[in-house]
């Protein structure tokens, strides 16, 4: 029985000097070589550069519109979107209806998207009925484009006033207040 347990304990003595050993030999070895990074050599033929608003400059244009539909006792819903379509800011006025909400992210999202206002694209649909069943537009009065150099890169949208043209002139006072 004595050599059993002599026997058993040199045993766990051995294994417990490799263990301890070969976890010494790794904490002493030079650490591997960080891989190198991958680079991209990106010429400027590849990259292209893009004007965006800011969402200081988003939540004042949403702002100014708001206000001009409150100076007309308007309850509208404001939105403005990037050039992807993409929404900035949103501002709901007191009373607006639940509607008015989603009408004007489509509105926005439509002027940036033809870099036109809506209420222009609402009188292409005579030409082209199929315009209407692009995911995500609404082609109602009510939605401007914010443009740079002649190109779009945002769009105000409104939506709740009782008319289309009520709503577009409130999105032409967000593009005006971008130029302050």
């Amino acid at each position: 029985m004595k050599k059993k347990i002599l026997f058993g304990a040199a045993t766990a003595a051995i294994a417990a000097a490799g263990t301890f050993g070969a976890v010494s030999a790794n904490a002493s070895a030079p650490a591997a070589a960080p891989a190198v990074a991958a680079k991209a050599d990106a010429s400027d033929q590849n990259l292209r550069q893009t004007t965006h608003l800011t969402i200081e400059a988003a939540t004042k244009a949403a702002q100014a519109t708001l206000d001009a539909a409150e100076d007309e006792n308007q309850r509208v819903t404001v939105a403005v979107v990037d050039r992807n379509g993409n929404t900035i800011v949103t501002l709901r006025g007191d009373g607006a209806g639940p509607q008015s909400y989603e009408s004007a992210e489509r509105k926005a999202y439509t002027a940036v998207s033809w870099n036109a206002p809506t209420s222009v694209l609402a009188e292409r649909l005579a030409q082209a009925p199929n315009l209407k069943d692009i995911p995500g537009t609404l082609f109602l009065a009510g939605g401007a484009p914010v443009t740079v150099k002649g190109a779009p890169i945002a769009g105000i949208g409104v939506a709740g006033a009782p008319s289309g043209a009520l709503d577009e002139k409130f999105a032409q006072a967000g593009v005006a207040a971008l130029t302050k």
